[in-house]
């Protein structure tokens, strides 16, 4: 099932809904993508008879504001390296703030802070109840570089990572039991059309399990938490010479069975 939040045609308000066969199929009302992730799939409503050709739709962020999104830094030994850092022994894990969520179409706002703005193709596991996975999206963990790694900082993670429009995501959630094994699952992030980011979700250092774990001994993850699990090598910090994102850059980010985001920026 993929479950998405949509905005109408002619409404004003979004409604969470299932796409099926190139439709986006309402459920009831007072159902969110974030409560049918609450419950058991058997308890899920039906979603109604009404439709929209999802052409004709705007897809929003599948849970516009999370609770949590938690970001899993040098998760590819790859990415490791071409930042000049060693693998790590246990997961780096930062926090990237609920507002950071957007839609998976954009736009990534450029702050008037930043002067360095990069890309990070990502799988993202979706929390459904009792810590167990939900489902899966793409998302861009875009960075502020020169804010992230300020010397005067320290190292500035969360106000790099953190500010609004950062996060874009979905285009859907497609729950667990259509990923037969999100360990292999072949991710791509494109810049203008030009390929910048391939690598396969098995070249993970650290597995979902052992991130729902390492996160869990901290606080318990809710339905709708996101967890991005790391980007691979190519990112644009990395690049000789170093290019970042500009005002009317397009980056799709694309993963088999999940789909593709495209966010334009500005």
């Amino acid at each position: 099932m993929r479950l998405a939040t949509v905005r109408p045609p002619g409404l004003e308000h979004a409604v969470a809904a299932q796409i099926v066969d190139g439709l986006a199929v309402p459920f009831p009302p007072n159902w969110t993508v974030e409560r049918l992730l609450s419950v058991d799939a058997e308890d899920r409503p039906p979603p109604g008879k009404a439709a929209w050709p999802v052409a004709d739709v705007q897809l929003l962020a599948p849970i516009p504001t999370p609770g949590a999104i938690f970001g899993i830094g040098r998760n590819y030994a790859a990415h490791a390296a071409e930042l000049g850092n060693d693998v790590p022994e246990a997961p780096t894990v930062f926090a990237k703030l609920s507002r950071s969520s957007t839609a998976p179409g954009g736009p990534i706002r450029l702050p008037s802070i930043a002067s360095f703005v990069d890309y990070e193709g990502e799988l993202a596991v979706v929390m459904g109840e009792g810590g167990k996975v939900a489902g899966y999206a793409i998302a861009n963990d875009v960075s502020a570089r020169d804010l992230q790694f300020e010397p005067s900082g320290g190292g500035q993670w969360t106000r790099g990572k953190g500010a609004d429009t950062f996060c874009p995501w979905g285009p859907w959630i497609t729950t667990e039991d259509e990923v037969p094994d999100p360990h292999e699952l072949h991710l791509r992030t494109y810049v203008n059309d030009e390929l910048r980011q391939e690598a396969m979700t098995s070249d993970l250092i650290f597995k979902i399990p052992r991130l729902i774990e390492h996160i869990s001994q901290i606080t318990a993850l809710q339905p709708g938490d996101l967890i991005l699990t790391g980007t691979p090598e190519g990112v644009g910090w990395a690049r000789e010479p170093r290019v970042g994102l500009a005002s009317g850059d397009v980056v799709r980010v694309e993963i088999d069975l999940l789909g593709s985001i495209e966010s334009r920026v500005a």
